[in-house]
């Protein structure tokens, strides 16, 4: 299963990405590989030398006590010492943050790909509309000429 947070590369310029380890309960491993999991909205904070996912939701398992369930809890991700020093020093030394791009199964293990980005302006997400609209326009054209 994977779950893609599909507003990243449309508010954020994708540059490094890094591949991490994340922990979770029981339950909430079953509620992600059941595709039960949104990423819209979440960001990653480097905290001393450790990482956290914060503001991801996992909705609740069917079949799991609802007893303490938080469904945006922070979440620790799992990564080496060096990623942490590799991902704190760009980040702080420019206007990079640092944002969940998917959460998927790698052997029978969750991981999160994160990215550090930098945000886009308006007048960006307006031109890559525009950009993505001329292609579509171009594609139709090539289709209706092959027919």
């Amino acid at each position: 299963m994977k779950i893609i947070n599909r507003r990243a590369p449309f508010d954020y310029e994708l540059k490094d990405r890094l591949e991490a380890g994340i922990n979770l309960t029981g339950a909430e491993v079953k509620a992600v590989k059941q595709g039960k999991a949104d990423l819209t909205g979440s960001f990653v904070k480097v905290l001393g030398s450790e990482v956290y996912l914060l503001n991801a939701k996992i909705l609740p398992y069917i079949y799991a006590r609802p007893e303490n369930y938080e469904q945006n809890r922070t979440r620790k991700l799992l990564l080496h010492k060096k990623e942490i020093n590799l991902i704190k020093a760009k980040s702080d030394g420019s206007n990079l943050t640092i944002v969940p791009v998917s959460m998927y199964t790698k052997r029978n293990l969750i991981k999160v790909e994160i990215a550090l980005a930098r945000g886009k302006k308006q007048f960006e997400k307006r031109a890559a509309i525009k950009k993505r609209d001329i292609k579509r326009g171009i594609e139709e054209e090539f289709r209706t000429k092959l027919r």
